[in-house]
């Protein structure tokens, strides 16, 4: 989070929470987990659901590709704030989902395998565990800034 200047006037405590990175983070988040989960529900039933067992792998991997453009950007300019090195940040973004879904595609089989859920429960119990890890990789390497 980034320090108020010492001349600045003292913020009240619903702004000190707005501009609180992790609450950005949070908000952020929880959007780009509906409409990753909501990509997913829609490429499930419109593509998965007709290819077999197997079926929501192909589901997860077309909600990701769509998904993480607009996470990148999401991320880029409401939480972390930064500017400069593009494409750095974004190889540095792709690096930290690709980690993201590898761990999403080892957990969504298990947890339907193991539980017998439905593919769009299991992926949105999978998602809100792998965007909680995410975030400790964008903070300390996606989007770092030396001060």
């Amino acid at each position: 989070m980034r320090e108020a200047p010492a001349n600045a006037p003292a913020l009240g405590p619903l702004l000190r929470i707005v501009v609180d990175q992790r609450f950005r983070y949070l908000v952020v988040g929880v959007f780009n987990t509906l409409l990753g989960w909501g990509l997913f529900a829609v490429a499930h039933y419109l593509v998965g659901d007709h290819l077999g067992r197997f079926g929501y792998m192909v589901s997860l991997y077309l909600s990701y590709a769509v998904g993480v453009v607009v996470a990148f950007l999401m991320h880029r300019r409401i939480v972390f704030r930064v500017h400069g090195r593009f494409w750095l940040d974004l190889g540095r973004f792709t690096l930290v989902n690709l980690g993201g879904l590898g761990l999403n595609t080892v957990l969504l089989p298990l947890t339907i395998e193991l539980t017998g859920l439905n593919p769009v429960i299991a992926q949105g119990c999978v998602a809100l565990a792998v965007a909680m890890l995410t975030y400790i990789g964008h903070k300390w390497f996606s989007f770092r800034r030396r001060q």
